[in-house]
């Protein structure tokens, strides 16, 4: 993570129901999305992500996890639509300090080694409706 990370919007995360998953990635490849598969088993989610080009799709899986049953909420509340946009930060502990004033609650907060990478990252609850996400790595 680079100490000179200026804060940069980095992806947007959308939510759609388990049924709409591939429809939804259909339609973003026809742009010329490319999606990579990550499942996150111990969380219930399946994720689609294009990196580079700033979009992730996930849903909840039918075998539960530790967050499946907070986007299954989602959507019965809110249906398919924005889940969060991942703002790039240079560390998320001084960053989260730096919000403390504004109240923010974080909902998720997850640390990975990924074999020579470190990615942080703690979804916020929405503040004022917005909902964001704060991500610092050493990925490009």
């Amino acid at each position: 993570m680079s100490a000179g990370t200026v804060p940069s919007v980095h992806h947007v995360v959308l939510c759609v129901r388990p049924d709409n998953l591939d429809d939804a990635a259909a339609l973003w490849r026809t742009m010329g999305y490319e999606f990579i598969e990550v499942d996150l088993v111990e969380e219930g989610l399946r994720v689609l992500l294009d990196w580079d080009r700033g979009i992730e799709l996930l849903t909840p899986t039918s075998t539960g996890g530790s967050l499946s049953e907070q986007f299954r909420s989602f959507l019965d509340e809110r249906g398919e639509g924005v889940w969060s946009v991942v703002v790039r930060v240079a560390d998320v502990d001084a960053t989260l300090s730096s919000l403390d004033a504004h109240g923010v609650q974080v909902r998720y907060l997850q640390r990975r080694d990924l074999g020579g990478a470190r990615l942080d990252e703690a979804d916020l609850a929405p503040v004022h409706g917005m909902p964001i996400t704060l991500l610092a790595t050493d990925l490009p």
